[in-house]
């Protein structure tokens, strides 16, 4: 087995790779995580009310030091 195989071997098993990354992206089973994650940018983690009683917490914090 010389260096040539062994680069046809890679090639080889490379392109199984991918073939399988596809096929497990394209699966019907995934469409809902990947919607999912799709619009995760889009979502608060935690609620605007929230995140305005931290900043007023903050800022009252500051004042008191």
């Amino acid at each position: 087995m010389d260096i040539n195989d062994l680069r046809a071997l890679f090639t080889v098993v490379t392109f199984v790779l991918f073939i399988a990354i596809v096929l497990w992206a394209y699966s019907g089973k995934r469409k809902q995580a990947f919607e999912e994650a799709a619009l995760q940018p889009f979502t608060d983690e935690e609620p605007v009310e929230a995140a305005m009683q931290i900043a007023a917490y903050r800022l009252n914090e500051r004042k008191a030091s």
